[in-house]
C-alpha cells in the first residue's frame, strides 16, 4: 500500500492529516471561510492547531456557525454564556475579540466590496509558492504578516499577531507552505 507523503506536522493524527490533505493550504477566496480561519487563528493563539481543530465543530456551534453578522451583535449574555461553554477555549479577551473582529471584518467589507479583495490584495490575488524542503525551513513569520498583522490592528482587529496572521495565511493557502515532497505541494 502506497503512503502518502505528507508534511511532517500532522502525520500520525487522522483528523490532522485530514485537515492537511483536504483543508491547508487550499486558497480560500470566500468571505465565510476566511472568516472562520481568523476566528479559529486568534483562539490558537499560545495553543497547539490541533487543540483547535479538535474544538471546531463545537466553535461552529457556539458561534452561530461562525455567521459574523450575528457575531457582530452579541450581547453580554451571549458571551458570558460562551466562557460557561466546555466545548470551546473559554478565554474572555478571546471570546471578546471574536465580536470586535467580526465588527471590524464587516467595515472591511464595506470599504473593499469583501474582506477577500482586502486580505488578497496583499498578495495580488494569488498564492505565494515557497520551497521549504523541511518544516524547520517554515518560519513562524514574515515581513509580509508583519505588514498585514499591522494593518489589522490598526483596522481595530484583536489577536491579529504577526504569527496569527501568518497562520491564517497558510492555512487559507495565502503562500504554499507544504515542503516540496509533500503530495500536496503542487496541488494547492
Amino acid at each position: 500500500m502506497n503512503k502518502k507523503n505528507r508534511c511532517q506536522w500532522c502525520v500520525g493524527d487522522d483528523l490532522y492529516e485530514a485537515y492537511h490533505d483536504e483543508e491547508w493550504g487550499t486558497p480560500v477566496y470566500d468571505d465565510d471561510t476566511l472568516f472562520e480561519f481568523l476566528i479559529l487563528e486568534t483562539f490558537q493563539a499560545g495553543l497547539s492547531w490541533i487543540t483547535v481543530l479538535r474544538k471546531r465543530e463545537n466553535f461552529r456551534k457556539a458561534f452561530d456557525n461562525f455567521d459574523y453578522k450575528k457575531i457582530a451583535n452579541y450581547n453580554q449574555n451571549k458571551m458570558d454564556s460562551l466562557l460557561q461553554d466546555t466545548g470551546i477555549i473559554r478565554n474572555k479577551l478571546k471570546v471578546n475579540a471574536t465580536v470586535t473582529n467580526a465588527q471590524a471584518f464587516m467595515k472591511i467589507q464595506e470599504e473593499f466590496g469583501s474582506f477577500s479583495k482586502y486580505i488578497w490584495g496583499f498578495v495580488d490575488g494569488k498564492p505565494i509558492k515557497n520551497t521549504f524542503k523541511t518544516l524547520k525551513d517554515i518560519p513562524a513569520n514574515t515581513p509580509l504578516s508583519d505588514t498585514i498583522s499591522k494593518d489589522l490592528k490598526k483596522r481595530g482587529f484583536k489577536f491579529v499577531g504577526t504569527t496569527v496572521v501568518y497562520a491564517h495565511m497558510q492555512a487559507t493557502g495565502m503562500v504554499n507552505d507544504h515542503v516540496v515532497d509533500c503530495f500536496r505541494y503542487d496541488k494547492v
